[in-house]
């Protein structure tokens, strides 16, 4: 085989709690991970030598700092092949929007190489690799619904909340999780997220209690700065979203909807504030 095609898609998280400042700088956190049908496409073409990344995107990195890069790195590592790969990015999910694109790419990244090259690594061993790319990267692999502990690396699979559907709003504007993290006050939460109830909601299936319950602390840190995320939130209620937060380290905020009338009215609406708005489904 000398190519491979996959999709790559991006997250929500339908919950986010930060815990604490670990010793080794990260943070604790408590989350509900959740993939969506979003997507990029990754293209993996064997060559001998070296990589060459590509992308429709021209903001995306294209050389080591690209977590795609890291990906190829970490397989050659651990099996000691010796091939290259032209890796070409077609990309659709925002960058550096709280969705975890780029965590997502180098996931791709990892199962793609697996199969172009027959590897034949264990979605664990896959997983194990990303999380010396990225926090995000080990649920990427995994997909579906988890609760994710640690800095995001502890993943416990849930109940399938496939299907559900989501109205995101980009007001693209790059946001860098490191920043986020490092102006977030811990002491200033007041309430903890009652992540267990919300797991809860998740395994009875029941979206309308998990979607008026979730919340995000970062949002502390990045609505002060950008009031236009709250106005969104606002939008996505009052047309009729079962709830609306910020996604991860945010820009993008999503909502849940259970009527699809609704949720077209609202992207019509939002689409008069913000070019950036995505119908997509829980998967």
């Amino acid at each position: 085989m000398d190519e491979v095609t996959l999709d790559s898609y991006g997250k929500i998280n339908l919950s986010l709690d930060v815990l604490y400042k670990r010793d080794d700088g990260y943070h604790e956190i408590n989350t509900i991970m959740q993939q969506i049908d979003l997507k990029d496409t990754i293209i993996l073409k064997d060559r001998e030598k070296g990589i060459k990344i590509e992308s429709n995107e021209k903001g995306v990195p294209l050389g080591p700092s690209n977590l795609v890069y890291k990906a190829w790195e970490q397989i050659r590592n651990k099996t000691g092949i010796d091939r290259g790969v032209h890796i070409t990015i077609e990309k659709n999910i925002p960058l550096a929007s709280g969705l975890a694109g780029g965590s997502a790419n180098a996931a791709t990244t990892l199962k793609g190489l697996n199969t172009l090259w027959n590897l034949n690594l264990s979605q664990e061993e896959l997983m194990e690799l990303g999380v010396n790319i990225g926090a995000d990267v080990p649920f990427c692999i995994l997909g579906g619904t988890a609760h994710a502990q640690g800095i995001g690396e502890k993943l416990t699979p849930l109940n399938s909340f496939s299907n559900k559907l989501v109205l995101l709003a980009n007001i693209d504007v790059p946001i860098s999780t490191a920043q986020v993290y490092e102006n977030i006050n811990l002491n200033s939460i007041d309430n903890r997220i009652d992540i267990d109830k919300l797991i809860q909601y998740i395994q009875e299936g029941d979206l309308s209690s998990l979607a008026k319950n979730m919340a995000n602390v970062m949002e502390k840190v990045v609505v002060p700065k950008y009031p236009i995320i709250q106005k969104i939130k606002k939008i996505m209620i009052q047309y009729g979203a079962l709830g609306s937060i910020m996604s991860g380290s945010g820009p993008t905020v999503f909502g849940l909807f259970d009527n699809k009338a609704k949720l077209y009215r609202c992207k019509e609406e939002l689409e008069k504030h913000i070019e950036k708005v995505y119908i997509c489904k829980t998967i």
